[in-house]
């Protein structure tokens, strides 16, 4: 990645004072409500879980080719369209094997040639990666961007602008708009919203297929993925199908489209996973839909950031407050004042939990989930906590 021996760092040998992070205890005045800051797998509303609970005799363990899962896969097509606003044309699409498993998917149903790729972040270049190594395509263009920041798409002789709404290992959030000049007949748009759908707004006339996993803003686990498509990217989809290029059964997108139109995947789901993440959707919906998930989301982010930035020890790592991720918040914390490691790990001893950051960026830092099953209070609460614990290690006494 450009500018990585800057962005991995080796944090300083520094001297902390001598205390047992279990003799750090939180007041209970100033807990959050739930310990559960990760961000993926995330926090699953004890709500949705007895709910599961109490429709599992006649829900898990059934068939997924009968009306009792395919009736709650149908009314989670209903939800996400609902959700979105997904215009007339637009299909909710679903599989097995998560974002990453789409990657594949993708490169073998929807890239015709050649794409591009804003890497900024360990997902999205791994995508890139991922078509790097197909055979049947040509080298990807991929426009990076230091850790911390976003590129901005470029009109290019490619046929699909891979994007990333959310870069999950960084906190950058990127605005989604097509390449000037480009439609979608020139090159479709498909956008990588795992750690976003559900909590950052977007605009589908900027977009192609917008997909995610349902295990962060959508309080669910993972191995499912879901992808929304326009009437363009369906086209291209059926093109490609119908071309003779080979794509292994579990990877075809038109299969895909054809079993989720009657309710349904190619092979067996996790039923569990389906059914949380039903109940996160119409949840969202009945509350008010995406603008109220994204305005919960926009009042975690304007507490830890104002929070961060008030602080003497903290600052987050984002510079540009408009590239700050309202989902997944990244706070660099003064190596000369606290270990941050430390900090995570007495979060943990007192039950408050993957408050860790990402393992492969290297900074003296925290990640803090952000997502709309997150109250905004619980975020406040957490913040309050950090400066207590960092209290504490700078003065053990």
């Amino acid at each position: 990645m450009t500018g990585g021996a800057v962005d991995r760092i080796s944090l300083p040998d520094i001297s902390l004072p001598d205390i047992s992070l279990a003799d750090i205890s939180l007041p209970e005045a100033i807990r959050p409500s739930d310990g559960r800051f990760g961000s993926g797998p995330s926090r699953v509303p004890h709500e949705a879980v007895a709910a599961l609970a109490e429709a599992a005799d006649g829900y898990l363990g059934t068939s997924h080719r009968r009306a009792g899962v395919r009736s709650v896969v149908g009314r989670l097509r209903t939800g996400f369209a609902e959700l979105f606003s997904l215009p007339a044309g637009w299909e909710v699409v679903l599989g097995n094997g998560g974002a990453t498993g789409l990657w594949d998917c993708l490169g073998f149903g929807l890239i015709r040639r050649r794409s591009q790729h804003l890497a900024f972040g360990e997902f999205s270049a791994k995508f890139a990666r991922a078509v790097q190594a197909a055979p049947h395509l040509e080298a990807p263009q991929i426009i990076e961007a230091p850790f911390g920041t976003h590129p901005e798409p470029v009109a290019a002789e490619v046929d699909v602008y891979a994007l990333t709404h959310n870069e999950t290992s960084t906190g950058v959030q990127l605005p989604l708009r097509r390449p000037p000049g480009v439609a979608a007949a020139d090159g479709l748009v498909a956008t990588d919203a795992t750690s976003a759908a559900g909590g950052l707004r977007w605009d589908p006339a900027e977009v192609d297929v917008y997909y995610f996993s349902p295990q962060k803003c959508f309080a669910a686990d993972g191995g499912l993925w879901v992808a929304c498509c326009s009437p363009a990217a369906l086209e291209r989809i059926a093109e490609i199908g119908a071309s003779g290029r080979w794509c292994p059964p579990t990877l075809s997108l038109p299969l895909a489209v054809k079993n989720s139109a009657a309710d349904q995947t190619y092979n067996t789901p996790a039923l569990a996973t389906i059914f949380l993440t039903l109940q996160t959707v119409e949840w969202m919906c009945a509350n008010g839909g995406l603008e109220w998930a994204a305005g919960r989301c926009d009042a975690s982010a304007a507490t830890v950031y104002g929070w961060a930035e008030a602080s003497e020890y903290a600052e987050p790592f984002v510079a540009v407050p408009a590239q700050r991720s309202h989902t997944v918040a990244t706070i660099d914390i003064d190596a000369e004042v606290a270990d941050a490691n430390q900090i995570a790990a007495a979060l943990r001893a007192n039950g408050i939990v993957d408050t860790e950051s990402y393992r492969a960026l290297g900074r003296n830092q925290l990640r803090i989930a952000l997502f709309p099953a997150i109250p905004p209070d619980d975020v406040a609460a957490l913040c309050a906590c950090i400066d207590h614990i960092t209290a504490r290690l700078q003065s053990p006494q």
